[in-house]
């Protein structure tokens, strides 16, 4: 699922041309075009960050995920420190040039828009999942959340 048609559409096209059967819906991630209980598992990589409505994606993840299924979501720490970053983009082996690029566009936009853990945490909360565990991966997390089996007891 993506926001944006065009993106719907060069996965797609890139899908087809290399014969590989998926199916890439336009949509929103706090309205899923999808039925109840409709998977097993959820990844959302690199997009929480940037969703306008983050706790209806949340409980929208919950919907769609069948009891006792598994959301995880991946993305970059709000928290992350410019020497994480830079250990981080030294590890990607570019040109002087790109690298300096990257850690400038990592700290002026990318992170700008990322969630503290405590921000994760508070959303998690408050949404239908209650609680989640948040992993830090480098400059990121990854947050894993799984839609109990049964109801819990009122």
């Amino acid at each position: 699922v993506d926001i944006s048609a065009s993106f719907v559409q060069l996965t797609t096209d890139n899908a087809h041309a290399a014969r590989v059967a998926i199916d890439v819906r336009y949509g929103n991630a706090s309205q899923l075009p999808f039925r109840d209980n409709s998977f097993d598992y959820l990844v959302c990589r690199a997009a929480f960050k940037n969703f306008s409505d983050p706790l209806g994606a949340l409980d929208e993840a919950h919907r769609v995920l069948a009891p006792g299924g598994t959301a995880s979501i991946i993305d970059l720490r709000k928290d992350a420190t410019l020497d994480e970053v830079r250990r981080e983009v030294d590890g990607m082996q570019m040109s002087w040039l790109n690298a300096l690029w990257t850690r400038l566009t990592f700290r002026w936009f990318l992170l700008k828009k990322a969630y503290t853990a405590a921000e994760i945490e508070d959303l998690v909360a408050r949404s239908r999942f209650g609680r989640g565990e948040l992993l830090r991966d480098g400059i990121g997390f990854d947050l894993r959340l799984t839609r109990p089996r049964t109801a819990p007891a009122a």
